[in-house]
């Protein structure tokens, strides 16, 4: 945690949502007039897509059927972690981009399912900014949640996030349903150990719940849109935040205990603008005054 080089995590894993939420934080620093440096978690891959494949054709034969994406030895957090302190340290650092289709490769000059070389961050910067897997990983090795000042979590119940999954993969990657299922049976292990275990270090989260059937996510025609959904927002110390105040702005919302409102789900964008951007605002200005 660094005083002149705040650092912002929003952490959740594939299908959570978390690039919805990066765009709502784009428009608080636009409309605040702050310079974030962006990184990606999939840029902290251990493998390329090629490398992937055949680690994982490996570790099935070596009787491992557990290693994901989700998994801590499949990325190289110590990486991370350098980059989160040496940019807290010194505002500077740098990070790569994990080419994902033919679009990407054209503007980071690398082939699909590779990734482009490491480049330095762009100079002044207010602030850092992260989104993918493993944003605020405490274990053995690294502790990423210590050098966050700002950890955000996006946990969809689980069958909403496999629909979330299942729709995004079949519809941008070309994958079957029965393919995304083998992937989310694989990093189950890994989901539970890996990613769950970081939302309690998380200082919000924010929890979407259809209240439409979700039974059966693997034949689900459809994403429940945010009109038929609720979003459950945990405050992990609720010291400081105006709950009347919230509530009051967000029509429909209620408190559900000391530390959690939930909401309509198509006013999440306004909840989070409401959260966010005096903690953003707090931050920049605490960072040029240090």
């Amino acid at each position: 945690m660094s005083k002149r080089h705040p650092i912002i995590s929003v952490t959740g894993s594939s299908g959570a949502g978390t690039t919805t939420v990066k765009s709502t934080f784009d428009q608080i620093f636009r409309r605040e007039g702050f310079k974030a440096v962006a990184i990606e978690g999939d840029a902290f891959h251990r493998y390329d897509r090629a490398a992937m494949k055949a680690e994982l054709q490996d570790r099935l034969e070596k009787g491992d059927a557990t290693f994901s994406h989700f998994s801590y030895d499949a990325n190289i957090l110590d990486k991370l972690e350098e980059i989160f302190r040496t940019y807290g340290e010194t505002g500077e650092g740098r990070t790569r981009h994990y080419v994902h289709d033919a679009e990407e490769a054209a503007k980071w000059n690398a082939e699909p399912g590779t990734f482009s070389d490491w480049a330095p961050f762009e100079t002044d910067s207010d602030l850092l900014f992260y989104e993918g897997l493993h944003g605020a990983v405490v274990n053995d090795e690294v502790d990423l949640a210590r050098l966050a000042d700002l950890k955000i979590g996006v946990v969809p119940v689980i069958n909403l996030e496999w629909i979330q999954k299942i729709h995004r993969d079949k519809a941008m990657r070309g994958y079957s349903t029965e393919a995304v299922t083998d992937t989310i049976l694989r990093r189950m292990h890994a989901y539970v150990h890996c990613i769950c275990p970081q939302f309690v270090q998380t200082d919000v989260n924010f929890q979407r719940v259809p209240v439409v059937d979700t039974s059966d996510p693997f034949v689900a025609r459809w994403i429940p849109t945010a009109d038929e959904s609720l979003v459950v927002i945990r405050f992990r110390d609720p010291k400081g935040i105006d709950f009347p105040y919230l509530t009051a702005m967000i029509g429909g919302s209620w408190m559900s205990r000391a530390n959690s409102i939930v909401i309509p789900g198509g006013r999440m964008d306004l909840a989070m603008q409401l959260i966010f951007t005096p903690m953003v605002q707090r931050l920049v200005h605490e960072s040029k005054r240090a």
